[in-house]
């Protein structure tokens, strides 16, 4: 049997296994796994392939949007953005590899994304006085990769946004804004974008969900979480904004919630005057804070958008023109941005998991 048919067959069995037959881990080789940790021990699970048995990418090939024949409109992507550089990483390449490790303009950049949770977050690769790369470690906890980063071997938690075991525990995780949206509303957005090619250096049926129909079957999960949260569907798509100043506190917005072509949701949250912006119809939705970054209340209530699907697509009552990366590309504003806040898009029992007092947006 070859190296794929393994690794398919690996996924296949452990599709199979439901949350009480899973088996908690006493040593993983290689993993730290008998040092200390910051989460219970005892619910870090074994993902069955061991460190590095998903493959993490690095230095990828990236191609035109032209080139991408591999993609249809509706495939989903992670987009980021650093400088004039635009990158789009298909979910169907994450699915079998996790995590890319990649320098996006100026930026040392990861993507780390987790199928069982449905969670993408951009990680800056520099820590700890030096660039790492991260890696797959096998690892879950809550049904949420634990990456490890290859400079001091230590394991973090993507959901939970911190350092878990190893050196660096207690340390946090740098992260850069993504939009996860269909292929057409990214290519439509920045035509100009790179994305990442499907001819990596492994084989793999890109084509094929490895999963089932674990995406769509609310019920269905391979590994054991706790709490479970029953205010919305298990596997419904929410994104969620972490709260900067108290532990695992986090609101969660639903796309139900932005029906019309583009919709502008101002809300208050932890302190931090919030612009949700998003469309059910096209697939995506980004939080940042109103204030740019040295500090100025910007009002977005009422304000108009671009008549198509642009990435510079939203005014504000002062007659700027701000993009979906929260940079204001015309008016007197131009050059300036919003401040960042530190959200992502999730399976809603991963948010109720990690953050069980979330609250939730109501319209």
């Amino acid at each position: 049997m070859n190296y794929t048919a393994s690794i398919l067959l690996i996924y296949l069995v452990l599709a199979t296994v439901s949350c009480s037959e899973s088996q908690e881990i006493n040593n993983t080789s290689g993993n730290n796994f008998d040092l200390a940790w910051s989460i219970p021990k005892e619910e870090v699970r074994d993902g069955g392939v061991g460190r590095d048995g998903i493959p993490a990418l690095e230095n990828p090939v990236m191609i035109s949007a032209a080139q991408a024949s591999y993609l249809t409109d509706n495939s989903l992507v992670v987009g980021v953005k650093s400088g004039d550089d635009t990158r789009a990483y298909p979910h169907t390449i994450l699915d079998w590899h996790e995590i890319v490790n990649d320098k996006v303009g100026l930026a040392e950049m990861a993507v780390i994304y987790c199928p069982l949770t449905g969670t993408a977050t951009g990680w800056n690769r520099k820590i700890n006085g030096g660039v790492t790369t991260f890696g797959v470690s096998g690892l879950l906890y809550n049904s949420n990769i634990i990456p490890y980063d290859r400079l001091t071997n230590s394991n973090w938690s993507q959901i939970r946004l911190d350092c878990v075991n190893g050196s660096l525990k207690g340390e946090r995780a740098e992260t850069w804004q993504v939009v996860e949206t269909t292929w057409k509303t990214w290519k439509t957005m920045f035509p100009d974008t790179k994305v990442l090619s499907d001819q990596t250096q492994y084989s793999r049926n890109y084509g094929n969900y490895p999963y089932g129909d674990y995406r769509t079957n609310n019920s269905k999960f391979i590994f054991p979480f706790s709490p479970e949260d029953a205010r919305i569907p298990n596997k419904e798509r929410v994104l969620g904004v972490v709260a900067p100043n108290k532990e695992f506190w986090a609101k969660v917005y639903r796309f139900r919630s932005f029906k019309n072509a583009i919709v502008v949701i101002e809300d208050n949250f932890s302190g931090m005057d919030l612009v949700v912006i998003g469309s059910e119809q096209h697939n995506f939705l980004v939080a940042f804070e109103r204030r740019t970054e040295n500090g100025d209340l910007i009002s977005f209530t009422g304000a108009g958008f671009t008549a198509d699907l642009s990435a510079n697509m939203m005014q504000d009552n002062e007659g700027n023109t701000w993009n979906i990366f929260g940079e204001a590309v015309s008016g007197a504003r131009k050059g300036q941005k919003l401040r960042k806040v530190t959200s992502f898009i999730g399976y809603w029992f991963s948010w109720g998991a990690f953050y069980p007092t979330a609250e939730i947006y109501e319209e």
